[in-house]
């Protein structure tokens, strides 16, 4: 491989299977790598919204107290660097070089051929361990007992954020099948730490404590308090402690009491982490694309919310931080997607639609959504790939503008409009 651009294009485009359960794969590349899992600590984080969000305060309020973090995160939103951190620094190219070449060198030898995501996670655990990570905050990819980042021990901590219906055809067709499966990064030794959200959910990892001997604290949201939010951000009491989170939207305020509880789970475990460390982070942390401000006159906010789920928070945020205002929507979003229920979510915020077609073989074309929409009645025009296009278009108009729908998009509309 000539160079990183090609090392990555390998990676990313050779055909490497997208979904294939199962452990066997990546423990066989890192047993040919020495194991470096073996020498690692984690924080382990599965679930279905808010994963990212609560990875990223953990490791921000990890990095404030002085430890040495890994961040292992998916997907990427400008730069496939981004998947791979530690204190905050994306991999460098020529170490992310390095690390392709020799995980490839054993993927390419392997007669059960690994998974893209597979091969990523290998190499991340090759990278934290060479830098001596005192910690890794590990995000699981999809479910969670056959994710390939299961391969770890007992984490110190098992993470389970909000858990709603996704990757039915994988997972399971019931919120119970797909909380089990989430469930399976909870191991004997570790400590767990639970959002309470569907009942059948929170039971179900109650019982998978229980039969496991595991430690279980749960967010209590009725010990959850807003005092004020804006544009800056948003003040909040959780337990009597009153802390400042940069990030917007008040389902932000439910993934930090996650976080805190997870906090309190470390220590349990021995680790120190002050409480001023825990106010910094917060205070510090950043998680591009989740109704981030990327600028303020004019007002420009992206968001790339995939689901219904995402896009009712979003709108919730919208109405407390800009009460009656309507938008430029430049939308993009995903063919496999509820889009039809996504849309009509937004519509009583939007003045108009700016259609776009993700770069994604499973992208919606921008001229159905577009189709769509002009059928609800809603004013929509049609851009295919040209990003730029839709932008400066939506420019020309008095609202201020809203690109949500798809983290495909997030990282090009990023690169025009840089926060």
């Amino acid at each position: 491989m000539r160079n990183i651009k090609e090392a990555i294009a390998y990676i990313e485009d050779k055909g490497w299977s997208t979904v294939n359960f199962g452990l066997s794969r990546t423990r066989h590349l890192l047993a040919a790598l020495g194991s470096p899992q073996s020498d690692l600590r984690f924080v382990h984080v599965a679930g279905s919204n808010g994963k990212g969000s609560t990875c990223a305060m953990l490791e921000a309020i990890l990095r404030a107290q002085g430890y040495k973090t890994g961040l292992y995160i998916s997907p990427y939103i400008q730069k496939f660097n981004e998947r791979i951190q530690v204190n905050g620094v994306c991999i460098p190219d020529d170490r992310l070089l390095e690390i392709i070449e020799r995980v490839v060198a054993i993927a390419d030898a392997m007669e059960d051929a690994p998974t893209h995501f597979e091969i990523v996670t290998a190499m991340g655990m090759l990278y934290f361990a060479e830098e001596a990570c005192d910690i890794v905050v590990l995000e699981v990819g999809m479910g969670g007992e056959l994710d390939s980042t299961n391969v770890i021990g007992a984490p110190e901590a098992a993470v389970i954020t909000n858990i709603g219906f996704e990757h039915t055809q994988w997972l399971g067709s019931s919120l119970g099948e797909i909380a089990a499966a989430k469930a399976g990064i909870i191991k004997k030794g570790c400590r767990a730490v639970c959002y309470d959200g569907a009942p059948e959910v929170t039971e179900l990892i109650k019982d998978v404590c229980l039969k496991r001997e595991v430690p279980l604290r749960i967010a209590d949201f009725s010990e959850l308090q807003l005092l004020d939010e804006s544009l800056a951000g948003q003040r909040f009491i959780y337990r009597d402690r009153e802390y400042n989170l940069a990030l917007l939207g008040r389902h932000q305020l439910f993934n930090a009491a996650l976080a805190l509880e997870t906090v309190e789970a470390l220590r349990e475990g021995g680790r120190r982490i002050d409480e001023e460390a825990v106010r910094r982070g917060l205070m510090s942390v950043k998680w591009p694309a989740r109704l981030e401000l990327l600028s303020r006159d004019p007002l420009f906010l992206l968001d790339g919310g995939h689901n219904p789920q995402c896009i009712e928070a979003l709108t919730q945020s919208l109405l407390s931080l800009v009460p009656g205002q309507r938008f430029s929507v430049v939308a993009g979003v995903l063919s496999d997607k509820d889009y039809a229920n996504m849309m009509d979510l937004l519509m009583p915020f939007a003045a108009r639609f700016f259609c776009l077609t993700p770069e994604s073989p499973r992208a919606l074309d921008s001229d159905e959504l577009c189709g769509y929409l002009r059928g609800k009645g809603a004013e929509a025009r049609s851009f295919h790939f040209d990003v730029e296009a839709a932008i400066e278009k939506a420019r020309g108009y008095a609202e201020p503008i809203l690109a949500v729908g798809s983290l495909y998009l997030a990282g090009k509309i990023r690169d025009i409009v840089e926060p």
